[in-house]
């Protein structure tokens, strides 16, 4: 019989066994409470979408068709009655979700009781507020089609039981309330609205130049709001109608922006632009961080009541950069020709006119469409804006405020009839750190841009809005300098060299030398959101708004108002005559704050110059997501007459992407695992001691 040579476990080895077992035990305990927080909805509610993620975007909404988009021709006799018509419309789809939020019946009653109290009442305000559309229209020329259609409007259900719009508040360590799972505001945004910016595969390479391409750039330094102008008004969508935007946008550029301004009223206004021939407006919706303050505006229209809530950020840089065409020369824009891009309804809208993107610096090759992104410590927020860059020769504006302007092909190529102009490059930077989503951001804030109530706070929202008021000498000078291929403009040297290549904003691609890519919307893939929780510094001092047109405060926190810089000579426009500076807003002149309606120069069949009725009509600013998880959707619309983008993937929902959720709720199989970890650990130190 064979002898056994193996040395039965001593004492001190088993000691040693059961040590190990207990931290081995106590590590799993950690990791799978860990990896449960991670699967939850925040807000303390979970659902599964039945491919194992968590569907988190929270809180129910109310889905209207929009009427705007669908309105491509309105009599320029009908415009008014139209523009106001279509205001209400907004403002009966937000009192609708406000009084579903209110009511809490968005987290389970009774889908009769809601179509009862809310859904019904409201499809018969928009059919009246329709019908007095389509009769608006008939008076003066054809009777639009198919209208009667879109009063109905359907209640989208939350996707996280809990974290609905009537989910309780919660105590915010850093004041004020928060809700559960539904931001400050109470309607977003949720974790899921964000991604780790590293998890995000670079964009596609820009179409190659031409020979005939237009290389040059030109940019235009006007501040970065730090003198606080904001309202919740829109005059290229809303004109006339105050708080027609039902959220605050930044304001550079023309300092006499709002509903009531006529085109006259901005070409009077001062302008915050270093070069004062240039008083176009720049604007777009204010980035907010989810951190308690109750902001000025935080019991007013357009703030707090629409779930606007938290404090604004001064953006740390704006760069504004007029750029070419890949294949051809460029023409003068007609002043007062009025660009939107993006879809401020996006999320219920679809991913049609979805333009914005959001990166980091260091990343910009990385572009995130549906997410907000997640950035490494040391980096900054990065929102930009590419707007479309091919005009049809004659209107300044159209009735859905699209189809006058329209993106190039992917090649570089403006659509039949229309011509190459200069494309606006909007940039801006914000100093704001990752969020900490492990805990719902109660020790890092959320930050979101202000949006539709019913629109929950989602970065596919975000837009972008621009009237052309430079005049016309510098227009003249801006095409010059593009098409012979120099650089302009601060940051430039006038010279015939090409800028470098810089990160796209808002096409999926690179920009390459001369600015040239392909622009239609949504060429970018996003990734799943990876937790994290570091970021670059904290954001700079708020702007705190007051309840007016146009608010200007100033707070002993914020930076000193910059001295106006000295306009640089026509010739040549070297940029080294006037730098810019990441903070400063050039002084500011005479503010229209809230002048009286007037006679309105904009709207179809205007050239540059041409004065005459034709008030721009409403609908909204709209865009829509592109994501990558393709889900069924209506087609993408076309972006100018006779030209449609390719089909892009539809995303799912807002936050289908397996969110962090608080791990706070269920802690104690982490406290025991590491209770057992500690056990273990002690239990092998004395079976050590022993040893020895």
């Amino acid at each position: 019989m064979a002898r056994n040579n193996r040395r039965r476990p001593t004492g001190v080895r088993r000691a040693t066994f059961a040590a190990v077992a207990l931290m081995l035990g106590g590590g799993g305990l950690v990791a799978a409470n860990v990896y449960a927080s991670a699967t939850e909805s925040w807000g303390g509610g979970s659902g599964a979408n039945g491919t194992g993620h968590v569907l988190s975007t929270g809180m129910a909404t109310i889905d209207c068709p929009d009427v705007g988009s669908r309105l491509t021709a309105v009599p320029d006799a009908a415009r008014s009655d139209v523009d106001r018509e279509l205001a209400l419309l907004d403002r009966q789809t937000a009192a609708a979700y406000r009084q579903l939020q209110q009511s809490g019946q968005a987290t389970g009653q009774a889908a009769g009781s809601v179509d009862a109290t809310i859904m019904n009442p409201l499809k018969e305000q928009r059919a009246a507020a329709i019908g007095r559309i389509a009769d608006a229209v008939d008076r003066v020329g054809e009777r639009p089609q198919g209208l009667d259609d879109l009063a109905a409007c359907t209640l989208r259900p939350g996707d996280g039981a809990g974290a609905g719009a009537g989910a309780q508040a919660t105590a915010s360590p850093t004041g004020g309330a928060q809700q559960t799972g539904a931001g400050q505001g109470g309607n977003g945004p949720v974790v899921s609205d964000y991604a780790d910016i590293t998890s995000v595969q670079p964009g596609l390479p820009a179409p190659a130049q031409q020979a005939g391409a237009s290389r040059g750039t030109f940019s235009s330094s006007c501040g970065v709001n730090a003198n606080g102008l904001f309202n919740s008004d829109n005059v290229i969508v809303a004109p006339g109608v105050s708080n027609g935007a039902h959220h605050f946008h930044d304001y550079v550029g023309n300092q006499g922006n709002n509903a009531f301004a006529s085109d006259d009223d901005l070409a009077r206004a001062g302008t915050s632009c270093a070069d004062q021939g240039d008083k176009s407006t720049y604007y777009w919706p204010v980035l907010r961080l989810q951190n308690g303050t109750q902001e000025r505006d935080a019991a007013s229209p357009g703030g707090g009541t629409e779930g606007n809530a938290g404090q604004i950020v001064t953006p740390k840089q704006v760069t504004l950069t007029f750029v070419g065409n890949p294949r051809d020369k460029v023409t003068a824009m007609p002043r007062f020709l009025r660009v939107i891009t993006g879809d401020a309804k996006a999320f219920v809208n679809g991913p049609g006119n979805a333009n914005a993107s959001w990166s980091c610096t260091g990343y910009e090759d990385r572009q995130l469409k549906d997410k907000y992104p997640l950035c490494p410590p040391g980096s900054d927020v990065v929102r930009s804006f590419r707007f479309q860059s091919c005009w049809d020769g004659r209107n300044i504006d159209s009735a859905n405020h699209r189809t006058h302007v329209a993106f190039t092909a992917p090649d570089g190529s403006c659509p039949a009839g229309f011509r190459a102009i200069p494309q606006l490059v909007q940039r801006i930077v914000y100093d704001v750190k990752a969020p900490s989503l492990q805990d719902g951001g109660r020790t890092v804030p959320l930050f979101a841009v202000d949006s539709f109530p019913e629109q929950l706070h989602k970065p596919v929202t975000d837009h972008g809005d621009f009237i052309n008021v430079f005049d016309e000498d510098l227009m003249r000078e801006m095409v010059d300098c593009i098409n012979s291929g120099r650089t302009c403009g601060p940051g430039g040297d006038g010279s015939g060299t090409t800028p470098a290549p810089t990160a796209s904003s808002g096409t999926g691609t690179t920009t390459a030398p001369g600015g040239g890519t392909t622009e239609q919307p949504g060429g970018t893939a996003t990734a799943a959101p990876a937790p994290t929780a570091s970021g670059p510094t904290a954001s700079g001092p708020t702007e705190k708004p007051r309840t007016d047109a146009t608010i200007t405060p100033h707070h002993p926190t914020r930076h000193d108002q910059p001295t106006p810089q000295d306009r640089p000579t026509r010739q040549g426009r070297p940029a080294e005559q006037h730098k810019p500076t990441d903070q400063g807003s050039p002084a500011q002149q005479d503010r229209s704050t809230s002048p009286a309606p007037s006679t309105r120069h904009h709207g179809t069949g205007k050239q540059s110059g041409s004065t005459g009725p034709a008030p721009a009509t409403s609908a909204p600013d709209q865009s829509a997501p592109v994501q990558s998880p393709p889900t069924p959707s209506a087609p993408a619309q076309a972006t100018a007459a006779g030209h449609v983008p390719p089909a892009t993937a539809q995303p799912e929902p807002q936050g289908g992407q397996g969110a962090l959720a608080q791990t706070g709720a269920h802690l104690w199989p982490a406290a025991l695992g590491i209770l057992l970890a500690l056990s273990g650990l002690i239990m092998l130190l004395r079976a050590r001691r022993l040893r020895y």
